[in-house]
């Protein structure tokens, strides 16, 4: 039981820090000082997703299903809990990089405002 309970909370976390990812820009408008840790998540997020790097919580996560006596699964993260809610079926290689696009606008705005900001403080 112990192991299930750590591979969902593995779960958890691993969604956790992909939002972080995605969204960590709004909260560093809030707290700018955040950035020295999103900057490196969205560094980090970006270069796995790219290169098709497998995320090492991924694994972790599965030797917990296992040594609870559950089946792991194929892939990473990405492709076995969020590609079926994100990605619907008929995906263009277009809208993946309108996606993409999306995710990095998400964030350059925050960070634009944040700069606009600190320039205007005298």
């Amino acid at each position: 039981m112990i192991h299930g309970l750590a591979a969902d909370a593995v779960l958890l976390l691993h969604l956790a820090f992909i939002l972080f990812v995605v969204l960590g820009g709004l909260l560093v408008l809030r707290w700018p000082r955040l950035a020295v840790l999103h900057l490196p998540a969205v560094a980090w997020g970006a270069t796995v997703e790219c290169l098709q790097l497998l995320c090492p919580l991924t694994p972790l996560e599965n030797r917990l299903r296992r040594l609870a006596g559950e089946r792991g699964y194929e892939g990473g993260f990405i492709e076995h809990y969020l590609e079926p809610l994100i990605y619907p079926a008929g995906l263009t290689p277009g809208i993946q990089l309108g996606l993409g696009a999306l995710v990095l606008l998400i964030n350059l705005v925050p960070y634009g405002l944040l700069l606009w900001r600190l320039r205007r403080r005298p």
